[in-house]
């Protein structure tokens, strides 16, 4: 089965309060569940804000250390699932399972590089 990455992209801003957050964990665990039970969930993470982030890009000789995140926007990759599924179609299925829960919240999905089927 080929492995996909479903980024989940989220404004900047606050995290949301207990009572909005509380119920979108709660069913993001039972989503999480279901894709392990059907040996489709490989891992799952949240990251912090995108001001912790450092950048490291190559100048001449150097090796330039950037705080912050690599590019201004309005959204910022906010965690992620890796997932098995054996095509594309299977993987959208569960993107569209994890937007469902995560509401207004986009969802891409995109394929590893190298992967084979089988």
């Amino acid at each position: 089965m080929k492995q996909y990455l479903l980024s989940i992209y989220q404004p900047d801003g606050p995290t949301p309060p207990p009572e909005v957050l509380g119920p979108i964990m709660a069913e993001l665990e039972k989503l999480n569940d279901e894709m392990k039970a059907a040996g489709a969930w490989v891992f799952a993470a949240g990251l912090h804000a995108p001001s912790t982030a450092t950048v490291l890009r190559v100048s001449g000789d150097d090796v330039l250390t950037i705080d912050g995140p690599f590019a201004e926007g309005k959204e910022h990759l906010g965690g992620f699932t890796v997932i098995k599924a054996p095509d594309l179609d299977a993987a959208l299925g569960w993107g569209r399972r994890l937007a469902a829960v995560l509401g207004t919240l986009s969802i891409e999905v995109r394929p590893f590089q190298g992967e084979v089927d089988g």
